[in-house]
Parts: structure tokens; C-alpha cells; sequence
């Protein structure tokens, strides 16, 4: 069996380069690679193309690799907690695609499924639309979009084993499981790494034959954007 573990988020993103195209899992804060991010933020490689549900925070997530002006172009649909993101995508220093949410989960299941493209109806008539081939199918117009191409594919899994099969819980299975599937490379950091057999076959999201590099990571933050509670009725 191929040996998938690597020591740590160091060794797993080493050879990510400059002008690299990357996948990052998660939903919000939530299930994001906190360890590989750390990682690619002191290994200051730079001129990134970013493919993310969302930007991260000002001081967390993506929202680090912004502040150090790693990322060239973000990639994404939700952007709306991170001022630094704002002020570069207004001055220009950002490049930035914004993409509806449903079109951007399917891009990055065309890309797992070995598909070239998709046709939705999200933006048809929109800027989104600029550019683009329009195809009617049943009398209902249709926008053409590309599957991404990734180098590779971040994710975070709440348990993986030695082979490289994964589960998510909750919110975090959004977009890491398309993710994982859609990368050139997938590394995968856990919280709990176990031995190949010990996870139950049903329970597997992510097959290992998907995933090239696993690693048990470590301190995670896990950070809620804002946090609601209900008012004491005391």
C-alpha cells in the first residue's frame, strides 16, 4: 500500500510554488486546513489562485494569506467578513471571481467527475454572463462553465486513516468532500488519524483514492464568525 502520511502541514504542502492554483475546504470558518494555511503563510509562496467558498477573517483563514499579499486571484462566493479583502479586491490589488454558490460546488464536482463543463442557469443574463457561451436547451437559456483546474486540493476531515479515507461531520462535509475529489494533488490534514481498516466503510465521505498526502493535525481554533446566543430569560 501506498504510503499517504507525511510528519505535518510543512512537509505536505512543500511543494506548492509560486503561481500555484489551490482548492481550500470548508464552509465559512468551518472545516477550513487551518494547519496548511499556517503552513503556506510562513512558507510565503506567493502569486496564489485561491478557490474557496470563502476569504477567511482578517487574522484567520485565508484572510492570513491576503494580508500577506500571497494570493493573486480569490476565487469564491462569500467574501463578506474580511476587510483586507475589500480594500484589495476596491484598490485593484485583488484579482477576484465571484460565483454563485451552487455553480461553484459544481464546478468542483465536474472537475472529481472528469467532466470539462457545466450548464446552469445561475447568471445567465448577468455580468456573470460577459463573455460567455449561452446554450437554450428546452427553451431555457443556459450558461456554460468551465470545471476548475486545480493543483491541488486542501481539505480538512474530521477522521481520516492511512489510506487516505475520510469523514466529515456537519457543515465542514459542504465543500471538502467535492474538493478532495477535484484536485491534481489532495492533501488531507484530520484531527484523529487511525490505522487503514478501522474506519467503518459506511461512514466514509472521501475514498482514499482521491487523497495523496494525510496528516494528523493539530491546535485547531475551530472560530465561529459570530457567535449568537439565545438571551438569558432570567
Amino acid at each position: 500500500m501506498i504510503n499517504k502520511v507525511v510528519s505535518g502541514a510543512e512537509e505536505a504542502i512543500k511543494d506548492i510554488s509560486d503561481g500555484a492554483t489551490l482548492m481550500l475546504g470548508g464552509f465559512g470558518l468551518c472545516g477550513i486546513p487551518e494547519n496548511c494555511i499556517n503552513a503556506l503563510v510562513n512558507k510565503q509562496v506567493k502569486n496564489l489562485t485561491c478557490i474557496s467558498n470563502n476569504a477567511g477573517v482578517d487574522d484567520f483563514g485565508i484572510g492570513l494569506m491576503l494580508k500577506q499579499r500571497q494570493v493573486k486571484k480569490m476565487i469564491s462566493s462569500y467574501v463578506g467578513e474580511n476587510a483586507e479583502f475589500e480594500r484589495q479586491l476596491l484598490s485593484g490589488e485583488l484579482e477576484v471571481d465571484l460565483i454563485p454558490q451552487g455553480t461553484l460546488a459544481t464546478r468542483c464536482l465536474a472537475a472529481g467527475y472528469g467532466m470539462p463543463a457545466i450548464f446552469t442557469p445561475a447568471g445567465v443574463g448577468t455580468e456573470i454572463a460577459e463573455g460567455k457561451e449561452v446554450r437554450n436547451f428546452d427553451g431555457k437559456d443556459y450558461l456554460m462553465e468551465y470545471a476548475f483546474d486545480a493543483d491541488y486540493a486542501i481539505v480538512k476531515a474530521w477522521k481520516g486513516d492511512t489510506a487516505g479515507n475520510l469523514i466529515f461531520r456537519s457543515t465542514s462535509r459542504n465543500f471538502n468532500p467535492i474538493m478532495a475529489m477535484a484536485g491534481k494533488i489532495t492533501i488531507a490534514e484530520v484531527e484523529e488519524l487511525v490505522e487503514a481498516g478501522e474506519l467503518e466503510p459506511d461512514y466514509i465521505h472521501t475514498p482514499g483514492i482521491y487523497v495523496h498526502r494525510i496528516f494528523q493535525g493539530k491546535d485547531y481554533e475551530k472560530r465561529i464568525e459570530h457567535r449568537t446566543v439565545r438571551k438569558s430569560e432570567v
